[in-house]
């Protein structure tokens, strides 16, 4: 007699366990069509072309004075900061003295050259007429073309002149940083007082305004798959909740080397990856930031996207 609801009871188990098996089957395979396919896979960051630029003061010297601040925009050309200029300064002025002085001993030159050339002739032609000796002619000949001489190296001296002071105003304008491009101050690493050298390492970072673009490693299991042109989706990987962004190829580099995005020094040191830049197919948002982590997701597709203005 309980031999059979003991019987029940089991069917019953089994049945509801079936059941249930079946049910899990039917939503994982629900879930594994829903989700997404890439041919690949990628760490990436965000980066603009040619990176931050690492400004450094052109010339040794005691910082005077500083225009920026960290955080302002700047435009190419903008003064940045400028070093003590007065020993420039001197040199400036010790070569326009020289100049000046060249050119007043050319000048002279040149009025006394005249009146030697001018007492020549007219002997030269009182020697002809029988009017005078020839020995005087020859003599006032001759001081003309020494005065010549004479006249030729003080333009030669009044030409080294202005090229010393062409190469001290230029030293001059070495002891002022000027801005290579428009972009914004990111870092500032000198005070006024200060002194520094050009290998003593920069003085401004300067992020250029430049387009935004994504740094990708590929591993080399997924360089074949990946082309340009590929269409990509850029994801952010701090978990933020930035909406996702979409991208394509633009080049895939020819050189393997470790990965510069793997923290652990042992995976780093044995991964070999190939960097993979991609561009965004719309402007990003401005809180994209330069170094932000990302992942990226290839698309299937095989079909390279056009190019633009295609």
């Amino acid at each position: 007699m309980t031999l059979r609801p003991f019987s029940s009871l089991l069917a019953l188990a089994v049945a509801v366990s079936l059941l249930a098996a079946c049910s899990h089957d039917d939503a994982g395979q629900q879930a594994t069509a829903a989700a997404p396919t890439y041919a690949a896979v990628a760490r990436g960051r965000i980066d603009i072309e040619g990176g931050m630029l690492k400004l450094s003061m052109p010339r040794d010297g005691v910082v005077a004075e500083i225009k920026v601040h960290e955080g302002d925009h700047v435009h190419k050309g903008q003064l940045l900061a400028v070093l003590d200029t007065k020993p420039a300064q001197l040199a400036v002025s010790s070569a326009q003295a020289e100049q000046q002085q060249a050119e007043a001993q050319g000048k002279l030159l040149e009025v006394r050259l005249k009146a030697a050339q001018q007492r020549a002739s007219r002997l030269a032609a009182a020697a002809a007429a029988g009017a005078g000796d020839g020995q005087s002619a020859d003599d006032a000949r001759e001081a003309a073309q020494q005065l010549q001489g004479e006249l030729d190296n003080a333009r030669a001296s009044s030409a080294m002149a202005a090229q010393k002071l062409d190469a001290a105003r230029y030293e001059l304008a070495q002891r002022s940083l000027l801005a290579p491009v428009d972009g914004q101050i990111v870092e500032r690493l000198i005070q006024p007082g200060a002194a520094v050298s050009p290998q003593g390492g920069p003085a401004f970072v300067l992020l250029p305004e430049e387009a935004r673009l994504v740094r990708a490693e590929l591993n080399e299991s997924f360089v074949g798959a990946v082309h340009e042109g590929m269409h990509a989706q850029v994801v952010d990987d701090s978990g933020s909740g930035a909406p996702t962004l979409s991208a394509h190829v633009q080049r895939i580099g020819t050189v393997f080397g470790p990965s510069a995005l793997e923290e652990d020094p042992m995976i780093r040191a044995n991964t070999r990856t190939v960097e993979c830049v991609l561009v965004f197919d719309q402007p990003p948002p401005d809180s994209l930031r330069i170094g932000q982590r990302v992942i990226v997701q290839f698309g299937a597709d095989t079909q390279p996207s056009a190019k633009p203005g295609a």
